[in-house]
């Protein structure tokens, strides 16, 4: 099939954002007349793909909500062909969000131009892509480093990595690397920058794995990064994200200090992250919570 795109659902819509921001400068500078951007941005996708794949298709982003139906309206009236995998029904996308009323005349263009079909498999197929990588690779050197390009070749297809800034709460989450679901982070990126629970949860909605480079040993002095490490761990776990990362030590040798709050979190910390790497967990389809999970990050203050 020629003129066809397959993307991850959230890099897809900052394509489209980018488009719209695009269009909106043109008109601002006279290059074009006046015209309806998300019409125009959504002539321009069907003249490069009619048949559009989405992976992880959710919604998260009231910017996204408020731009779907008019755009996959356009984009139907057109003659685009749209699959899409998601972990939630249609009638589940963007609950509870924030002015939702506006969202429902999209999901009933998914009900009227698309079939839905329930796939109840229990496994989450990549992992296919990941029988036999090792998941925590110690020590984080260039062997490790060498040992996650590979697997991000694996994982996304060879795609190029790009950075997503992503608006959280008007504030700008910044992904350095990310591509067809999966992130890369530096430790440094994810726990010594002031990141809280709302970042994490959306990291772990966004993207079905993570990877994480350089892992350090951390003692009682770092125990602000130690916070936010727990904190992201328990929210990867909680919603089945895969985690693949270079560190110092094993899991259980990462926290030095006996003493405060930290060292007794952590060693919950260091289960989660020795069950993760197990073939029950990475069987765990993304997004599924497991009952049996506990535990909790919320509160963690930097002190």
């Amino acid at each position: 099939v020629e003129h066809k795109r397959r993307a991850h659902f959230h890099e897809f819509m900052a394509d489209v954002h980018e488009r719209i921001h695009g269009y909106r400068q043109n008109i601002a500078r006279g290059e074009i007349a006046d015209a309806d951007v998300i019409a125009l941005t959504a002539n321009a996708i069907f003249d490069e793909a009619w048949l559009l794949c989405f992976d992880e298709f959710h919604v998260t982003d009231i910017a996204d909500a408020m731009i779907l139906g008019r755009l996959f309206a356009k984009l139907f009236d057109l003659g685009s062909v749209v699959v899409a995998t998601s972990n939630v029904a249609p009638d589940e996308l963007y609950k509870g969000g924030l002015n939702r009323a506006l969202f429902l005349p999209f999901i009933a263009q998914i009900e009227q131009h698309m079939d839905v079909l329930r796939l109840d498999a229990r496994t989450d197929f990549r992992l296919e892509k990941l029988v036999g990588v090792k998941m925590w690779l110690v020590p984080a050197d260039r062997a490790a480093d060498a040992a996650l390009d590979k697997a991000w070749a694996k994982m996304t297809g060879n795609a190029p990595c790009k950075p997503r800034d992503i608006s959280i709460k008007g504030r700008v989450l910044h992904v350095p690397c990310a591509s067809h679901g999966v992130a890369r982070f530096s430790f440094r990126e994810l726990c010594e920058m002031p990141l809280a629970a709302p970042d994490y949860l959306r990291l772990a909605r966004d993207y079905h794995t993570i990877m994480i480079d350089h892992i350090p040993v951390m003692d009682y002095a770092e125990r602000n990064a130690a916070k936010r490490f727990i904190a992201l761990i328990d929210t990867l776990y909680d919603n089945a994200v895969k985690l693949m990362a270079s560190a110092e030590a094993d899991p259980v040798s990462l926290y030095l200090a006996t003493e405060g709050y930290e060292a007794s979190e952590f060693k919950r910390t260091s289960s989660r992250l020795i069950e993760m790497g197990s073939e029950s967990y990475l069987a765990r389809p993304h997004g599924h919570r497991d009952s049996a999970a506990s535990g909790s990050s919320t509160g963690l203050v930097e002190t």
